[in-house]
């Protein structure tokens, strides 16, 4: 595949400048009026509009995901057709991990039925990683698409080819997946039942 260099350092300065300034809505800032469903699919595409317009094929959030949402319980069900705060920090958090998790490892992340200061709690801290998250991924930006930026290399992984950078891109996504899902896959387990072979019989030998 061939690419203009000039085109991808540029939309690549764009995305940046755009990340830099992003960020999720705080607690507070979230309205807790009781809004209709329209209006909440509405609202959190707004706070979650990072994604290019050409790769918005398929919408972060629709009426039909929400239901979804509810009915497997992975977020509470509105009240009297209403949703309010908690909702909406439920499918901020929900809309923002689902590129990246399945319905039921989402499901393990983000438990249903936390209410009020649990809730406020999780969701704060999940907008402070969020931010440190996107902090860090243009700092990798930066440093794999030197060759194309015209930066100094500061890595092999550093590239002027386009495509050794979506590969790059495409390969760590995979793995940052796999990594996020083995973690949440020991929650509540312990090294005899749910570490691996290796290590069970490391630990008994020490």
């Amino acid at each position: 595949m061939t690419y203009n260099k000039e085109l991808v350092a540029g939309k690549l300065r764009r995305w940046e400048k755009y990340l830099e300034d992003y960020r999720l809505p705080e607690w507070g800032e979230i309205p807790d009026i009781g809004l209709y469903m329209d209006q909440v699919v509405t609202l959190v595409r707004g706070y979650l509009d990072y994604m290019p317009p050409e790769l918005k094929g398929e919408e972060i959030i629709t009426p039909a995901a929400i239901n979804n949402y509810v009915r497997k319980k992975i977020m509470p069900e509105p009240v009297r057709k209403k949703y309010y705060r908690s909702h909406i920090a439920y499918l901020i958090m929900v809309c923002s991990l689902k590129q990246s998790l399945s319905i039921p490892m989402l499901r393990t992340m983000i438990p249903n039925g936390l209410e009020g200061e649990e809730l406020k709690k999780v969701y704060s801290a999940y907008v402070v990683r969020h931010r440190l998250s996107c902090v860090y991924f243009l700092k990798q930006v930066r440093m794999l698409a030197g060759g194309i930026l015209d930066h100094e290399p500061e890595s092999e992984l550093s590239t002027a080819d386009t495509n050794d950078l979506i590969s790059t891109a495409a390969v760590a996504s995979g793995l940052a997946r796999l990594l996020a899902e083995k973690l949440l896959l020991l929650e509540g387990k312990s090294l005899e039942d749910g570490g691996s072979v290796e290590l069970r019989r490391s630990s008994k030998e020490d």
